[in-house]
């Protein structure tokens, strides 16, 4: 996911195929953006959230409630195609389901593993157990923005995004304390999700891989 390089963490490895990493909204590792993005640069409609998934009934979602100290924007309008929406609208939830696992320190939380399975699920519960380890968890806010949805027949699709990392930051949990960075080209980071959708109706993320400081996100 590459989601977050945290100075806390630095040498954290995990699987090429989740490429998880902590937060540092600002690190100059050398070691980031080098992840291959496959299908970045396909064209599509500019996505938003949808609460239903595309299957005949509404599955009971897991509910996610974090702190006020974490916000989320996603720059997502609807793009008007019921699918692609209900992708995009389980594509925020997985997100937020991965911040309540490190909020909760809670490396088999379940409502992330509601989103994530295979490789991608792998990934993120190494890359949650990282936080716990430190005794540390996310703060800050979060945008989300330039999101591309392309199906693949009825039960497959991918989903590539840019985030914002500026003003999100690790924070150790004893003693209380923000680990502020400054804002880098590698605060901006591309993603590529692949999803399936699975017999509930949702979309899971099966693969996820990113780019941190790619020129596709620079504002």
């Amino acid at each position: 996911m590459n989601r977050r390089r945290p100075t806390l963490i630095a040498a954290l490895t995990l699987t090429a195929a989740a490429a998880l990493t902590l937060s540092a909204c600002g690190s100059g590792d050398s070691s980031e953006g080098n992840d291959k993005i496959a299908g970045a640069d396909t064209e599509g409609s500019a996505p938003a959230a949808s609460p239903a998934a595309s299957g005949t009934s509404e599955p009971a979602r897991p509910t996610i409630e974090l702190p006020a100290d974490l916000s989320y924007t996603f720059d997502w309008p609807r793009t008007g195609d019921k699918d692609k929406d209900a992708v995009l609208a389980d594509g925020e939830q997985s997100i937020k389901a991965v911040d309540l696992a490190i909020v909760n320190q809670d490396p088999l939380d379940k409502a992330y593993l509601y989103y994530y399975e295979g490789e991608a699920a792998a990934g993120t519960q190494e890359f949650i157990e990282a936080y716990v380890k430190e005794n540390a968890r996310v703060t800050g806010a979060y945008r989300f923005y330039d999101a591309v949805v392309n199906m693949r027949g009825n039960d497959e699709a991918s989903l590539v995004y840019c985030e914002d990392q500026g003003k999100a930051y690790d924070m150790y949990l004893k003693p209380k304390k923000t680990n502020k960075t400054p804002v880098t080209k590698n605060s901006y980071v591309l993603y590529n999700t692949q999803l399936n959708m699975n017999d509930k109706g949702v979309w899971v993320v099966q693969k996820l891989l990113s780019q941190r400081g790619s020129a596709k996100c620079q504002p």
